[in-house]
């Protein structure tokens, strides 16, 4: 008998746009009950998959400070050891209070167990959650298969009109 695949889902820029902004909407209106209120102090991005969310979220609500916390645990497609690479200094000096911590998917919890972590009292946010991890973030958009692999716009190519997995430009050996 041969291993399955588990089935992938391409996410189309659209979609990473319009989950965004009904993400950013949700914030708006309806926040969570806790510590957080507006004004924000600022948006953390869990790189590289929180940044473009995190684009459209600083824009959406009018957040002007944006930084980073570069975890790495995925190496495109395995996971391995987890390091923090860079701590947003300010936003972890309050614990992450007052501030939005944005995460374009929770899947095993690995990344998010760190970030959580580091910025205990940020109000975490993600556009997507799988069931192992669904409980992390404060905020979700779209539930997803643990099985399913979730491919985002920055990880795609067009290949004769449809959207394929494409690997890294450095990992091709192009510069």
């Amino acid at each position: 008998m041969t291993d399955q695949l588990p089935p992938e889902h391409i996410v189309t820029w659209a979609a990473v746009h319009a989950d965004s902004r009904a993400l950013a909407g949700r914030l708006l209106t309806s926040p969570p009950p806790g510590p957080w209120a507006a004004p924000w102090k600022g948006i953390v991005a869990i790189t590289r998959g929180g940044m473009v969310p995190a684009a459209v979220l600083a824009r959406e609500m009018g957040i002007r400070v944006i930084d980073t916390l570069a975890i790495a645990s995925y190496d495109e497609k395995s996971q391995g050891r987890v390091q923090v690479l860079k701590t947003p200094e300010a936003a972890a000096a309050d614990k992450g209070a007052g501030w939005l911590l944005v995460d374009d998917l929770v899947d095993t919890g690995t990344t998010a167990r760190v970030a959580r972590n580091l910025l205990p009292d940020a109000l975490f946010v993600t556009l997507y959650a799988k069931p192992a991890a669904r409980d992390l973030p404060d905020i979700f958009i779209h539930e997803v298969a643990q099985d399913t692999w979730v491919h985002f716009p920055w990880d795609t190519e067009d290949r004769d009109g449809a959207l394929a997995y494409a690997p890294p430009l450095a990992g091709r050996g192009t510069p």
